[in-house]
């Protein structure tokens, strides 16, 4: 007997609702945006340079006396909090003038004066980023995700048409800024490995995008008097039970992994939980919406077909 989470064949107007959904999404947009510029982002070691020191006290932690113990040392302000377990804290120190090695100096002094002061403290972890390799990270990571839209913006272009492509974009230009304003305002801390969750957001709501729009094409060609609005429709629910079983099971899997997997990889899945939700509604609203707008030729056989005659918008499956 097989699982079936949504019925093999439904008739849902998902093109009904795509109206309340763009806007829904443009407010959505919006907030993330204002959000970045008051708030801004609560920026990692990686980007934001310094060092990071991971220890595990004997007993619950004391935050404040170990807050105190760093700041005595007079390295400016230091950042402590609780990672994970009681005893888990995570240190973190600005950048200090000198190169690496002044910076391993001062990770020397602060262990020294932290052993000295709370009995059999262990040093489990020690990152250390400079001001220059941390610039450079901000840079390379908005470059790998642009080039990586732009990619896709050709691919698609290449294999459906233009229509298709550019609303590809905008449903993964959806994703990334509600995930980014997201950060924001919880003032979770971005770092690489949230980079890492954006590029794969990308890619997971690509891959829903495409299979959808592949149906789209193949009933464009199947119900060539049938408008567009009709036709989305259509695809969408063929599409429905697959795209629900495949965000489902990974669903599942990521939980696990925010549960389970510790503090280390906390916000790269908390990031992909997110990036699954609102993948898959911008894939079933968002992606097909902005394809009604823009309309698509209906017949491949011809170099300009009237793309304008499938936007009619009143169509039920």
């Amino acid at each position: 007997m097989r699982l079936k989470l949504v019925p093999q064949e439904t008739s849902f107007d998902f093109m009904s609702l795509g109206k309340w959904a763009a806007g829904l999404s443009v407010a959505g947009i919006l907030a993330s945006l204002v959000l970045v510029v008051v708030m801004g982002l609560n920026f990692g070691i990686d980007f934001r340079g310094g060092t990071m020191i991971e220890a595990r006290t004997q007993g619950p932690a004391d935050i404040g006396a170990i807050r105190a113990t760093a700041s005595d040392l007079g390295y400016g302000e230091v950042q402590v909090q609780e990672f994970g377990q009681p005893s888990d804290v995570l240190l973190r120190i600005g950048t200090v003038e000198g190169d690496g090695d002044a910076q391993m100096a001062v990770v020397g002094e602060m262990q020294k004066a932290l052993s000295a002061a709370f009995e059999g403290i262990e040093f489990r972890r020690v990152e250390v980023v400079g001001p220059k390799v941390s610039g450079e990270l901000i840079v390379d990571g908005a470059l790998a995700l642009g080039l990586a839209i732009c990619a896709i913006l050709i691919y698609i272009w290449l294999r459906f048409e233009w229509q298709f492509a550019l609303g590809a974009v905008i449903a993964l230009l959806h994703d990334v800024l509600l995930t980014v304003g997201l950060f924001s305002v919880m003032q979770l801390e971005f770092n690489l490995s949230i980079i890492a969750a954006l590029l794969t957001i990308v890619g997971y709501s690509l891959n829903d995008t495409v299979i959808v729009f592949d149906r789209v094409r193949e009933n464009l060609r199947k119900y060539k008097q049938m408008p567009l609005a009709g036709i989305l429709n259509l695809s969408i629910n063929e599409t429905l039970s697959r795209t629900v079983m495949t965000s489902g099971t990974t669903l599942l899997a990521l939980v696990a992994l925010y549960v389970l997997g510790g503090e280390v990889i906390r916000g790269f899945t908390f990031a992909m939980i997110w990036g699954v939700v609102v993948g898959t509604y911008s894939s079933i609203f968002i992606a097909a919406f902005f394809l009604l707008k823009l309309g698509v030729k209906r017949d491949w056989s011809k170099p300009e077909a009237d793309a304008k005659a499938g936007t009619q918008f009143g169509a039920q499956v």
